[in-house]
């Protein structure tokens, strides 16, 4: 690897943020958070967004930048979407990242992530950025037709309302994928910074029983096609989250990949301290 390859990806290191998971698990851990760390709070669809809101003002005091997952699925109607934006701009919360969400059934009027959006974006919201998903590997649900015109939506709705975007791949294991699949949006006009989603530190087993478990078993048939990739991801290290990265990383400008998403899996400890010895 070039010396030029190596900054590039220790500034894709230095620009990351550590996906939580608000569940019983996480609390014993937080002490293990860095000062002034930038961390991404999910929500889901057995808690609702309340969980979610409690720990991003909680960990925002404690003097964290937090972006919390908002699940358009999740929100009533546009007074909820409204009450909501009340609550970002009371916390000092300016970025947000927007989900359609897991549930089988909206619990109101949105069933997906943009008309969500609109709605959140017309009241004084305090956002300065929001960020929402790409599924490189394609999502069980939506077809790549759909998901493509809903990417240039919502980069069109953002430039309209005066909002910085950023996109966060799914996790996807195979680089020529994530590498074909952003080429090609770049070429069909999405210009938004892209976060490449990786795993963090996390044993292997759980891995894979956690993605499925999470709702993203549909970013893991990668591995689940690829006997030799899930050989190697259950042996003794056999996973490391910078396999990717080392991949990808040299291709990063080209493909506007400006930092990390990193799935911690709620293993706080381990994962933070692969990214200290990355830096």
């Amino acid at each position: 690897m070039s010396s030029d390859d190596r900054m590039t990806i220790t500034s894709l290191v230095s620009n990351a943020r550590f996906e939580l998971i608000p569940l019983k698990n996480l609390e014993p851990q937080l002490p293990a958070i860095p000062p002034s760390s930038r961390l991404s709070m999910t929500c889901s669809p057995a808690k609702g967004l309340q969980p979610t809101l409690d720990l991003t003002a909680r960990l925002t005091d404690a003097g964290h930048h937090v972006v919390p997952h908002l699940a358009a699925r999740l929100v009533r109607d546009k007074s909820h979407a409204r009450e909501l934006a009340m609550w970002l701009a009371d916390h000092g919360v300016d970025e947000i990242f927007v989900v359609g969400g897991d549930s089988p059934e909206p619990a109101g009027d949105y069933s997906d992530a943009l008309s969500f959006m609109r709605d959140l974006l017309d009241g004084n919201h305090g956002l300065t950025t929001v960020g929402f998903a790409a599924y490189p590997d394609g999502h069980a649900a939506i077809s790549l037709p759909v998901l493509s015109e809903a990417l240039l939506a919502k980069q069109t709705l953002l430039k309209e309302v005066g909002v910085l975007g950023c996109v966060s791949t799914q996790m996807c294991f195979d680089a020529d994928k994530i590498q074909s699949w952003l080429a090609q949006e770049r070429a069909n006009g999405f210009v938004l910074p892209a976060h490449l989603g990786i795993p963090g530190v996390i044993d292997r087993t759980k891995l894979v029983t956690m993605g499925a478990r999470l709702g993203i078993g549909s970013s893991l048939r990668f591995v689940k096609k690829n006997r030799s990739t899930l050989t190697r991801l259950l042996r003794p290290g056999g996973y490391n989250p910078s396999t990717l990265l080392k991949k990808i990383g040299p291709d990063s400008a080209r493909l506007g990949i400006e930092g990390l998403h990193v799935f911690t899996f709620n293993e706080v400890a381990a994962t933070f301290q692969w990214h200290a010895n990355q830096s």
